[in-house]
Formats: structure tokens, sequence, C-alpha cells
């Protein structure tokens, strides 16, 4: 049910440890470097089991690639502005590494860290927390921040995935998985008959630099319209590709909210996902063009895989009317999501 092994090692000799959770027909791979999701293996209909994420077969490629396959981003998913940011009083300068604009955090990015890895059992599913220490000052953020991220496993087709964080002082703190999904299966071509329903009925406009303007739009009528479930292919054009942040109609606190339901209508594989988490980022691949050699040795294509991204708003710090994403000693960071696999 639980094996850990070392696969590679850092450029400093640290070892990458690549853990494998097992579960009924389910299994699961999780890497060290950057609490990846390496491998997630479920059934179809006709029972025969696929890896379902794209990610790379040799470890080290995650660190020359900026598609963030399967990684636990920090300390800041997505975009911040200009790199740029006030807290208290104080303007912070963050690395800019997509135009003026900084994305997830940029070479401080935590998906590029080793991890500290324990496995554990809970209620008889197998699991693996892994942990970090970002000092104060690490890519321009403030606070000390300690960090876990545990995976479990369950027989019934649930990966559960908890992050928590504490930080010295107040941070920006907005972490996700990023591990794009390919329900007939990782490889095996385009995302765009995937049918996606979201139970979001507003989004944020975004600037051409995929920025939010701080507008919080209706979806309904436009091609960000998925509260009654289409293929994800039928307006992607219109839309430009989707990169964008649903914003959660029942904006959860604590209590785990399911807000999708994913079917690919070729191998039968259906996705649910519940979050505590008050949105998702929706990527559909778009910078995906065969350059990245996968697993298998298969070229990824643009479209080949869709990312779920729960999270806060991206470029929180910079708008006050957004759901705070500054966290504290008196505000600990401490958020849920749940990916549920089934067949129909």
């Amino acid at each position: 049910m639980l094996t850990k092994q070392v696969v590679a090692q850092t450029n400093d000799g640290q070892p990458i440890y690549l853990i494998t959770l097992s579960s009924g027909p389910y299994s699961a791979e999780i890497l060290s470097l950057g609490a990846n999701l390496k491998t997630l293996k479920t059934p179809d209909r006709d029972q025969k089991v696929r890896d379902i994420v794209l990610g790379f077969e040799n470890p080290l490629d995650n660190l020359t690639s900026t598609t963030y396959f399967g990684q636990v981003v920090g300390r800041f998913a997505n975009r911040i502005a200009k790199g740029t940011f006030s807290l208290d009083g104080k303007q912070y300068t963050l690395e800019t590494n997509e135009g003026e604009n900084s994305l997830h955090s940029g070479k401080s990015n935590w998906g590029w860290r080793n991890w500290h890895v324990e496995t554990f059992e809970w209620d008889g599913n197998p699991g693996v927390v892994l942990s970090l220490f970002s000092p104060d000052g690490e890519g321009g953020f403030p606070g000390n921040v300690n960090c876990t991220v545990s995976y479990v496993l369950t027989k019934n087709g649930e990966l559960r995935i908890e992050y928590e964080a504490t930080a010295s002082q107040a941070t920006p703190i907005n972490l996700t998985n990023h591990s794009y999904f390919n329900l007939r299966g990782a490889g095996s071509g385009e995302i765009t008959a995937h049918e996606v329903k979201l139970a979001c009925d507003r989004y944020l406009e975004i600037n051409d630099q995929l920025v939010p303007t701080g507008n919080i739009l209706p979806v309904k009528g436009t091609a960000f319209d998925f509260t009654k479930g289409k293929p994800l292919g039928k307006d992607m054009e219109e839309a430009g590709g989707y990169d964008h942040c649903f914003i959660l109609e029942q904006t959860p606190t604590v209590k785990l909210v399911e807000f999708a339901w994913i079917y690919e209508p070729i191998s039968g594989r259906t996705m649910k996902i519940k979050t505590t988490m008050p949105a998702v980022q929706m990527y559909s691949g778009n910078f995906l063009e065969g350059k990245d050699i996968g697993k298998g040795g298969v070229a990824y294509p643009k479209h080949g895989g869709v990312c779920f991204e729960t999270q806060y708003y991206p470029d929180g710090p910079n708008h006050e009317s957004f759901p705070s994403c500054i966290f504290s000693k008196e505000r600990p960071y401490k958020h849920t999501t749940v990916f549920s696999f089934g067949v129909k």
C-alpha cells in the first residue's frame, strides 16, 4: 500500500524520494521534489487502469520546465501584477518572470524545492506528509513560513490534499496543486471533449497579461458559463483558451464544497472536486505545444491536459475587495481539496 524509494538526487546531493500510495484499484506517486503528483492511476469503465496526469519521466526535468506539472506551487500561486504589493505600509518587490509580472513566485517557487517526507496511514489509507521551511525574504516575501502538504489516497477513489502553513508575520500565502488532468489517459491527445460543469457563477476579468483587472463578472451568456456543463472545447476559441479564475458560488470557509464535475466520454472516467478554497483557476494547457516530452516519451500537445487549481484569487495582495490571502501567526493557513474518481 505504501512504498518509499530514492529515484534521483538534487544538484547539492539531497535524495529525491518517490512515494507510492496504493489503495484498491487506485495508485498515486508523489515526488519529494516539488511535493509533486507524478502519476495518478485510475480504472476506466472497462477496468483498464491508466495514468491520468501529465508529467515527466525524469524528476529533474521539472527543474528546467515552466509547465509546473503536478507541483505544489507557492508561496504565492498564480500572478502578482508588476511583482509588487504593499502590506502594513511597506512595499515588497518580487521576481518578475512573466513579462512585468510575477508568476508562481518566480525562482523561489516551492514546486522546485525538495521537501522533507514522512509516510503515514490514516484510517487504513496510505498517506504522505511533505514539509518545508521558507525563510523571511525568500522570493521577496516577508516572514518565515513553515508549510506541510499531505496526500491521502482512499480505496473508493479519493485523493485528499491538505495544506497547512504558519507564518512568523503577515504575508501572502496561496498554495495549489498544478496537476494537468487528461481523464482519457496522459498523452492521449486533447482534452476538448471532456465535459465540465462548475458551480461558479462569476469569474475574474483579466487583462492581456492574464492579470485580474479587479472586475468580477457573471458567467451567464458568456464562454465562461459552465454552470450547466458542456464540452471544454465548445467555447474555448471564443474564450481565447481558458486560464481564468472562477469563483465558487458557495464561498467555503471550513466546510468542503463540491464545485466541479468532469466526465470523459471515451473512457467513462469521472472526476469530482471539492475544496475549502474560494476559487479555482481552470487552465486548458494553452502553452503546451509539443515541446515537453513527458512520461513514455510522449510529446504533450496544446490542450493536452486541464488544470483545476483551487486557490485564492490571483493578484490578491493588490485588491482589497478580494478575499484576504494574508496569513500570520494569528491566522494560520489551512485548506483542503479532494479529487474523487469514478466511472459512468
